[in-house]
């Protein structure tokens, strides 16, 4: 686990100034939240393509529209929905731990 944390850092590092928007950055960019800014929203982009899927990503992505459907996946008896949301979760941990250095 410490290899793959490690190798998202590098790449991170080598790719912070990538052009391409994707669903997270997007979503991130366009939610409300006061936390939300271009640097941070990217670098959660960039952890999310290490980690998740394209199809995980649209479907992270809706959580910052419409968090009650977070609830929904995460209590969901669906056995796609509990493999994604522990994908998720590592996601996220990844993402607080290689992101929480970014400011506005």
């Amino acid at each position: 686990m410490g290899l793959k944390l490690a190798a998202i850092a590098v790449v991170i590092g080598c790719s912070a100034s990538a052009a391409w928007a994707g669903p997270i950055e997007r979503a991130c960019l366009k939610s409300d939240r006061k936390a939300a800014s271009r640097p941070l929203c990217n670098c959660v982009q960039q952890v999310a393509d290490l980690t998740l899927s394209s199809g995980d990503q649209r479907l992270a992505a809706t959580f910052f529209s419409d968090p009650h459907r977070a609830q929904v996946i995460r209590q969901s008896d669906n056995t796609n929905h509990e493999k994604f949301w522990k994908r998720y979760k590592e996601f996220g941990s990844n993402a607080a731990t290689y992101c929480r250095s970014v400011r506005s």
